[in-house]
Parts: C-alpha cells; sequence; structure tokens
C-alpha cells in the first residue's frame, strides 16, 4: 500500500486540495484499493476545523468536496504514510526534521515538494499560500496542485515495483 501525505502550515487550504485532487485521479484510475492519502499541518492552529471556506468553494466549482478535518503531523505519521509532499520549503523543512528526530536518519527519496512534480516549469518551489489572498490565488492553488498530483501519481505508479496498473 502506498500511503501519501499532504502537508502544508495549517492544514486548512493546500494540502486538503492536494489530498481531494490526489484522490480523485488515484479513483479514476481505478487504485483507491492501493494508495491512499490524507494531509495535515505543522501548526496547530486549525485543529479540527474543515478547510477554509474560500478552499471548499473553489474546490466545489472543480466538483471537489472537501470534508477533512484540520490535523497536525505527528511522528506517528512517519509509520503509516510512504511518502510525504509539502506544499513549501517550511513545511518540507518541518516533515525532514520531524523524521530525522524520528528515524535518526536524513531526508529519504520519500520527502518531497509537490511542485517538484509541476511539468510548468516554476521558479518558485513552493505552492502559494492563499490564506491571506483573493479568490485567484485559491484557484492558482487548485490548478498547480492538479498538475503536480497528475504527475506525482504517475511518479509513484512508475516508481512502485508491484506495478500497480498490472494488478
Amino acid at each position: 500500500m502506498i500511503n501519501v501525505l499532504f502537508v502544508c502550515l495549517g492544514n486548512i487550504c493546500r494540502s486538503p486540495v492536494a489530498e481531494g485532487v490526489f484522490r480523485t485521479l488515484v479513483e479514476e484510475k481505478g487504485l483507491s484499493d492501493q494508495i491512499q492519502c490524507d494531509s495535515a499541518g505543522t501548526s496547530s492552529y486549525h485543529l479540527g476545523q474543515l478547510p477554509d471556506r474560500r478552499t471548499r468553494e473553489n474546490a466545489l466549482e472543480h466538483n471537489l468536496t472537501l470534508t477533512h478535518r484540520a490535523r497536525r503531523l505527528t511522528g506517528e505519521d512517519l509509520a503509516q504514510f510512504t511518502h510525504f509532499v509539502a506544499m513549501d520549503e517550511q513545511n518540507l523543512e518541518a516533515v525532514e526534521k520531524l523524521h530525522y528526530r524520528s528515524t535518526g536518519l536524513p531526508n529519504n527519496d520519500t520527502i518531497f515538494l509537490l511542485r517538484e512534480f509541476d511539468p510548468d516549469v516554476s521558479d518558485d518551489p513552493n505552492v502559494p499560500d492563499p490564506y491571506y489572498e483573493g479568490p485567484d490565488v485559491f484557484e492558482d492553488v487548485y490548478q498547480i496542485t492538479l498538475r503536480c498530483c497528475r504527475q506525482l501519481l504517475s511518479y509513484l505508479i512508475q516508481q512502485d515495483n508491484r506495478q500497480l496498473l498490472s494488478e
């Protein structure tokens, strides 16, 4: 089983969108029994809350319903998830530090920035945080996430030596 955890700061804007988009893509490929996902935040600002209203409204415009409740990244996640996908460099660093504290091992090839999978080359490795921004940035986040999650799924299928599609 491949388990992917999307990580942002508060777990109410970017990572819930990535989780929802990725889950939909996995379902469309018929791989839900082999690939699962969730999302978490590196802070505890919004524990238990639904995604930001503007995030949910933007997702609904793309026929995506977000029901995730914000939670904080924990050491237990390192045992449960096989891949970690951070929305920006700050949160990537937090995941890497938690990984190192929990395992004593340096970063491995299962911790990524989402934009590493962006087919549209960008000078900015971060998915923008739309929290203090307007509707255009929420749409930008959705589009970036969609592009990157498509590529991430392709990457995981390619990298998985159990050949998910042939099962």
